[in-house]
């Protein structure tokens, strides 16, 4: 991890959450369990740091009128309190440590009562996370996705990140699940789809999501419910950010993207979030870290605005 925190926020370790007492952390989880051959995903484990300096400019303006928000991120009094608490180690070969890890992190700063905001990592990395709730739910897990994530193995890998869905499902604390972006073709086959629908996942494509509205999708959610968002890159336009490992035309607009995270958090209670998938060595510009922050960013002032 770079020195660098996540919109200049302070750094807090994990040891010192409890006393810092934040609503918010920005918690780095770069490694999740990877494939025999995990292609271009391998390379999200640089994306928290990416996330982090890409941020950097965006820190000196978070008290500034946000044209997005038409006010700026925070506004509450007390105003939010959100601290950056580093990366959770771990290394590209050791899949069973960096979820055992993760899964640990997390409860740690759920423990501490701070709501985390996980900064992926490829999207196994939701799987230890979404564990670390175990006693916490009912929660709800809305999913902002290209791909189903409905297979029960790969390879022999049951924990990889086209399982994250399957595995969330079957979590005792995982009452509903919301996929929304869903385009194109990927690892899914038809029995998996029918799987997820079996297990009552309701399956919002991005054309229908573009048919029915943002607040209708959001209707879906009942308002107070508690929900963990999922939040994988590739659910967004290859035109707003084309630096993903599985990139899909046909994708969310930036403006429904982050009109379905703040009113997510503005209608319903988020206990969480991931952002996962983001490629930075085919970041060139920045721009799709840039989508990355300014989507964290929507999600905060939600927060903010729904205590």
């Amino acid at each position: 991890m770079s020195h660098t925190t996540f919109l200049g926020l302070p750094p807090v370790g994990l040891a010192e959450v409890a006393d810092a007492h934040p609503d918010v952390a920005i918690l780095g989880i770069p490694f999740g369990v990877p494939y025999p051959a995990p292609g271009l995903t391998a390379g999200c484990a640089d994306a928290p740091d990416a996330i982090r300096v890409r941020s950097r400019r965006l820190a000196h303006f978070t008290d500034h009128h946000d044209f997005d928000l038409d006010a700026p991120m925070l506004v509450g009094t007390p105003p939010l309190t959100i601290v950056d608490a580093g990366d959770v180690g771990g290394t590209a070969e050791d899949g069973v440590g960096n979820a055992d890890r993760a899964e640990s992190a997390v409860r740690t700063l759920l423990a501490a009562h701070a709501i985390p905001i996980v900064l992926g990592g490829d999207d196994s990395v939701p799987i230890p996370v979404l564990r670390a709730y175990a006693g916490v739910g009912p929660i709800s897990v809305l999913q902002v996705d290209a791909h189903l994530d409905f297979r029960d193995e790969v390879n022999g890998v049951r924990d990889g990140y086209s399982s994250a869905m399957r595995r969330a499902a079957e979590m005792e604390q995982v009452d509903r699940i919301v996929q929304v972006g869903l385009r194109g073709v990927g690892s899914a086959r038809t029995l998996d789809v029918a799987d997820a629908r079996a297990a009552g996942n309701l399956l919002v494509t991005a054309r229908q999501l573009r048919q029915r509205g943002v607040e209708a999708v959001l209707g879906e959610l009942p308002a107070g419910a508690s929900v963990f968002v999922v939040f994988d890159l590739d659910g967004v336009d290859p035109s707003v950010a084309p630096a993903v490992s599985g990139i899909s035309p046909g994708g969310l607009s930036y403006d429904e993207a982050g009109d379905l995270l703040g009113g997510v958090a503005t209608r319903c209670r988020v206990v969480g979030a991931a952002f996962t998938e983001l490629v930075p060595a085919l970041d060139l510009d920045g721009v799709s870290a840039l989508v990355v922050v300014r989507m964290v960013m929507r999600l905060l002032a939600g927060l903010d605005r729904n205590r």
